[in-house]
């Protein structure tokens, strides 16, 4: 399905609590390879489940979106996060 690197950057993507976001320096740090940030972004485009594996949780260090592979683009990155922010805030609201 993917090559062993990728499918480490997947599983840490998977950790990304919802609503957060992690830079692609982030993710390669907490996988032990601190110099892959664009090895990281490539493992995201190559994502086979890309709302199950929240690759659009992951954005560049300078607070760019980055990349999306999935159906709409960075368009549909940038409206996932919106989104993703807005519930959180809703639910935060609600406790």
């Amino acid at each position: 399905m993917g090559t062993e690197f990728q499918i480490k950057v997947w599983n840490e993507l998977a950790k990304i609590p919802y609503g957060e976001t992690r830079t692609y320096k982030e993710v390669a740090e907490s996988i032990g390879h601190p110099k892959a940030s664009r090895a990281v972004a490539n493992a995201c485009a190559k994502n086979p489940y890309p709302i199950d594996i929240p690759c659009h949780r992951v954005v560049r260090s300078d607070g760019g979106l980055g990349g999306y592979s999935g159906l709409g683009g960075v368009e549909k990155k940038h409206q996932l996060l919106m989104d993703e922010k807005s519930n959180k805030a809703m639910l935060r609201s609600k406790i």
